[in-house]
């Protein structure tokens, strides 16, 4: 478990959430699979949600900005000059999908697209350094992203962020975890994923921790969600992938100590 109240150091995932076309399914579904309860921003948020665990954030839950857009969940990364992150994005092949905006007294945002396709947000903390609890059983313990071409993707991550890289891949799969500079701590993982469907961008999967992989699965499909992938072992711990009712994909993976 890790509980945090300061802003998370610059390239740490630091928040996720989900843009829903249905807020009040969506919040209803996580709270019956993880214990969520929520709190509302009032009326300038638009709509949009805190999810929270025992009284700390853990995710976001809102109304898409774009109704035609597919239902995700966007991984955020921590940055101390979110304007300054953004024309690296765009030096390094990237594009601003939003340009650097205020979050009211929250923090201060972008939305980018790295060269491959995969959207990802940047968060520059006010108010909210962003996830307040991880590393538990209903909340954010990895976020990974799945790209064709993992080398471009490398080269991207590190001139925007400084990654550096450690290759954890075995036989038939390529895997590198990252870690920023100057700091062992692995704070990812970039998977080079030869199943994206033809014509699909790359993209960034959230990963929550679970106590009980297989009671979750079940759970998650009590509630209209399916299982992409089944429950399995996998050498990062037994795991699955969940599309949620409304067609977002998330993985579940049990902490190591359960």
């Amino acid at each position: 478990m890790t509980i945090r109240t300061d802003p998370w150091p610059v390239g740490t995932p630091t928040w996720v959430d989900l843009g829903a076309d249905d807020v009040t399914a969506a919040t209803a579904f996580y709270a019956a699979l993880f214990g969520w309860e929520y709190s509302s921003g009032g009326e300038e948020s638009g709509g949009y949600l805190l999810a929270t665990l025992d009284g700390a954030a853990v995710a976001g839950v809102g109304p898409k900005q774009d109704p035609g857009a597919p239902t995700v969940w966007t991984t955020y990364m921590a940055t101390d000059d979110v304007d300054a992150s953004a024309r690296a994005v765009t030096a390094a092949g990237g594009q601003v999908i939003a340009e650097p905006f205020d979050v009211m007294t929250s923090g201060r945002m972008a939305i980018i697209a790295d060269p491959g396709g995969a959207v990802l947000g940047l968060w520059q903390a006010g108010d909210h350094i962003g996830a307040g609890r991880v590393n538990e059983p209903g909340t954010l313990v990895w976020n990974e992203l799945h790209a064709r071409d993992d080398v471009a993707a490398r080269a991207f991550y590190a001139a925007v962020f400084g990654y550096e890289y450690r290759d954890v891949g075995g036989e038939g799969y390529v895997y590198a975890t990252f870690t920023r500079a100057g700091d062992r701590a692995e704070v990812g993982g970039i998977l080079r994923d030869a199943e994206l469907p033809a014509g699909a961008p790359d993209h960034w999967l959230t990963w929550f921790a679970t106590g009980n992989v297989d009671a979750s699965a079940v759970r998650a499909e009590e509630l209209g969600g399916k299982l992409r992938v089944p429950v399995s072992d996998t050498p990062f711990g037994r795991a699955t992938v969940v599309q949620g009712p409304q067609g977002e994909v998330f993985g579940l993976i049990a902490l190591a100590s359960s």
